[in-house]
């Protein structure tokens, strides 16, 4: 019986403090027009090569748009205009070495692609796939992510 509620206690005021904040970051919602129909980029991530969008965190000296620019450009090799405010934002868990997760908040920034390229830092440790966005929505593991594909 006191195990039990010295476990309640633990977990109610003590699990809190052991959790570590959410941390921002951007994301770039890479969009071309072909065929007369709207598509956006995805890329694998180099850990688990799920599906996901071009981020990271900000950079110092660049706005939070920049920062997602320049990420849709180190991972996927596109550039173009991004819009300077966030289309909205998701909730995601990033996990680093030891499987230890964080929770982070990803804002996410269109970006109208003018160009593409084949040499990128990044090229070779990732694919990219241009899909509908209702296709992407089926492929990426966040809902919020999912929400902001499905409106496009």
């Amino acid at each position: 019986m006191l195990t039990s509620r010295l476990a309640a206690a633990l977990k109610h005021y003590v699990a809190p403090l052991l959790r570590r904040p959410s941390e921002l970051q951007v994301a770039a919602l890479c969009i071309r027009m072909r065929d007369g129909r709207r598509e956006v980029l995805l890329i694998t991530s180099r850990g688990s090569g799920r599906w996901i969008l071009p981020k990271g965190w900000p950079m110092a000296g660049k706005t939070l748009a920049e920062a997602a620019a320049e990420e849709a450009w180190e991972e996927a090799g596109v550039r173009g205009r991004v819009e300077a405010s966030a289309l909205g934002g998701y909730s995601a868990r990033k996990f680093g070495p030891g499987g230890l997760g964080r929770q982070s908040k990803v804002y996410v920034f269109r970006l109208e692609v003018a160009r593409q390229e084949d040499d990128y830092p990044e090229a070779g440790q990732r694919k990219r796939k241009w899909v509908t966005p209702k296709r992407a929505a089926g492929m990426v593991r966040e809902a919020g992510l999912r929400q902001l594909l499905l409106k496009l």
